[in-house]
């Protein structure tokens, strides 16, 4: 089934012929070989090219990031490798290295070797802390040597493609091949390693327009692709993604599925001829090389797959196939501290069938469900033991535990204890489904329409551009995110009732079902509700939460964060950024509640929960009365001076105004309340 990877383009720069590219393993740059005889580098989160380096006058053909050297390193048509400071732009050493075109450089993982081959046919091999000394000359190519690469699993084996139509595995100690891949026929022009999992994979792209995996143990083609239409010139498995990429002089980037070898999409930008396909591990970007340019692409999502149990603290996620689980209330809970990581101890639970891309426990914790390839799989939460299995794109639980599927634009079947129960009616296209106290199928950027979970009935159809939707576990407040904004709707269980009973049929359904309550415009990258307090990671990476349409921020984050859970006697929210590096923050419940209070103006219990708030954490309480108009409470628990001076002579209170002047002496505060006192004629 296909892995349906959304693509996007998030940069594109015009340029002379771009030979090759390179991503930083840390920082948003991208580095472009040009045939000019430049390299760019670019900063692709802002879109701005940061340095241009004037390294020759000839091709360059190769030029790759040694990060922890803060070095770039350059290979080109002069024959010379030339090193720099990509800080300073200052020079470090430049040496002639071939006696014919520079075609590509890799750098080692680990030891301080840089790699090279030209098309003199030799690969040599360079040690920067000895002088750049060669320290190895591999030869047996008959023709152009046209890239190289380091084997990830194993450091001190490389691969070369050569256009005498083999590929050559070589150890960095031994000037003899280790053995020779044959099956081309034409020359090679590029390869790369399979990363994940434990498949001993390369791939290799070349100028008969094919493709092919080669099994390097078996030492045998295991498939050959051959959609290119002309010269194959770059290939890349990507490290974290189950997706070959290639690129071809035929002016298109193709993206296999790299379990199937199935062709998933075809990229075509209109920038001629592609000559470098970079990828970079912990990331969904990619860089691509053209004749016209440079461009990145960001494929799916970097949202980790992962879920929380709220009750037991136990977190699921997947690593590529690979599923684990950790424990954080097995951490301990009481020496965290707000957004430092949690040491986990982290329990293989297995493999998955599916390569994820969404994963979800059921509101009870008991089993989570795992989509990807168009499928999806229910296993039991602890063991990891498939319960149920199907087609689908999505699935979402209701609270009961019934959950519905999404087969796919048309087809949305709900289930009950893992049977299928009933197909919706729907008479119009659906991209998403969202699961909570009501069904909800979103229809572009059209509309969403609600559903009732236990006869499927269309209940509410709202207008709006919807990117999710989150119900709070009373089931009475839904937030309805936008990419411009959060809308919070109260929802009306019996008008809802009422409109069923009667069997009315309206186009848009039950008017009643939803009151606006506030608008926050903000755009919500992860979220849940914690009692009538919503809880998100806006797009500026700040940790908020709002009540009653007053925004909070708890925390700016330092990195893309994504919310997993709250657990309420610890009082602390979870967080997981996209290394699967969990952190928490203290949010106190006590808190949220007497806000809540306030919002549904039942301040007998606002009062009687306020004795649980540190002190801390009043004068937080007192702005947020302020803002709901309360300022005479706000007034009342206010603890800092200056704040309750403002309040003091907002309320007209100049009695107290004078007590807090008196505590802390004030020449700006004598003068404001002494006209005050004028103004008022309140000379007593």
């Amino acid at each position: 089934m296909p892995l349906r990877l959304n693509i996007r383009r998030k940069l594109t720069s015009r340029s002379d012929r771009v030979k090759s590219v390179d991503l930083h393993p840390e920082e948003p740059w991208m580095l472009c070989s040009l045939y000019n005889g430049t390299v760019h580098m670019w900063n692709w989160q802002s879109q701005t090219l940061l340095k241009t380096f004037e390294v020759t006058e000839l091709p360059v053909r190769s030029s790759k990031f040694i990060a922890r050297k803060q070095w770039i390193v350059t290979g080109s048509d002069d024959l010379n490798v030339r090193v720099f400071n990509y800080n300073t732009m200052e020079k470090i050493k430049t040496f002639e290295a071939h006696s014919d075109y520079l075609r590509c450089v890799a750098v080692h993982p680990l030891l301080p070797y840089i790699v090279t081959c030209s098309d003199d046919m030799t690969i040599k091999l360079w040690d920067w802390e000895k002088n750049w000394d060669c320290k190895q000359v591999y030869e047996g190519h008959s023709h152009y040597v046209m890239q190289i690469i380091f084997n990830p699993k194993d450091p001190n084996t490389f691969a070369s493609a050569s256009l005498d139509r083999t590929i050559k595995v070589w150890g960095i100690n031994t000037a003899q091949p280790h053995f020779t891949l044959e099956g081309h026929e034409k020359g090679v022009n590029c390869i790369d390693y399979f990363t994940g999992g434990d498949k001993p994979f390369l791939i290799s792209g070349a100028d008969d327009s094919t493709v092919k995996v080669w099994d390097y143990q078996a030492r045998n083609c295991v498939q050959t692709l051959t959609d290119h239409t002309q010269n194959v010139s770059c290939v890349a498995f990507h490290p974290d993604l189950p997706v070959i990429i290639t690129g071809s002089e035929d002016g298109a980037v193709r993206i296999f599925h790299s379990g199937t070898f199935s062709l998933e999409n075809t990229l075509n930008y209109g920038m001629e001829r592609v000559w470098s396909i970079a990828c970079r591990k912990g990331s969904n970007r990619v860089g691509l090389g053209y004749d016209e340019g440079s461009a990145i692409i960001k494929m799916g999502k970097e949202q980790p797959v992962a879920s929380m149990d709220q009750s037991s603290g136990k977190i699921i996620w997947a690593k590529h196939n690979e599923v684990q689980m950790v424990n954080v209330k097995a951490a301990g809970t009481d020496g965290f501290v707000d957004g430092e990581r949690i040491p986990l101890q982290v329990k293989e639970l297995g493999n998955c069938e599916v390569y994820p891309q969404s994963l979800r426990h059921d509101p009870k914790g008991r089993v989570a469900v795992v989509c990807g390839d168009g499928s999806y799989i229910i296993y039991t939460a602890l063991a990891w033991r498939t319960k149920s299995y199907g087609n689908a794109l999505e699935v979402v639980w209701s609270p009961s535990g019934d959950y519905a599927t999404r087969e796919g634009t048309s087809k949305v079947k709900l289930f009950r204890d893992f049977k299928e129960r009933q197909t919706l009616s729907l008479g119009y296209s659906v991209d998403a489904i969202y699961g909570g106290t009501m069904l909800a199928c979103r229809s572009g950027q059209d509309f969403v329409f609600f559903y009732d979970w236990e006869t499927g009935a269309p209940v509410r159809r709202i207008d709006a551009t919807v990117k999710n939707v989150f119900w709070s576990d009373s089931g009475l407040l839904c937030c309805i995110a936008s990419d411009t904004a959060l809308f919070v709707l109260q929802y009306d269980k019996d008008a809802v009732a009422t409109y069923m009973e009667e069997g009315t049929n309206e186009d848009d359904g039950c008017e009643a079902a939803f009151d606006p309550l506030y608008e926050v415009s903000e755009r919500v990258s992860t979220g849940r509700w914690l009692g009538d307090c919503f809880v998100y990671i806006n797009n500026n990476d700040r940790l908020n939460y709002v009540v009653g349409g007053e925004v909070q921020t708890l925390h700016h984050l330092d990195r893309r964060m994504y919310l997993l859970g709250y657990m309420s006697k610890e009082n602390r929210l979870f967080l997981v950024d996209k290394e699967f590096n969990v952190v928490s923050y203290e949010l106190l419940l006590s808190v949220l509640e007497y806000k809540t209070c306030v919002v549904r103006r039942d301040f007998d219990t606002a009062a009687s929960i306020l004795p649980q708030i540190p002190s801390e954490h009043r004068n937080k309480i007192a702005r947020f009365l302020e803002a709901q108009g309360l300022k005479a409470e706000a007034l009342d628990i206010a603890t800092d001076n200056d704040y309750k001076f403002e309040l003091a002579v907002q309320l007209g209170k100049l009695d107290q105004a004078y007590k807090i002047v008196l505590e802390g002496e004030s020449d700006a505060k004598w003068k404001q309340l002494g006209d005050l006192v004028i103004a008022n004629a309140d000379f007593e």
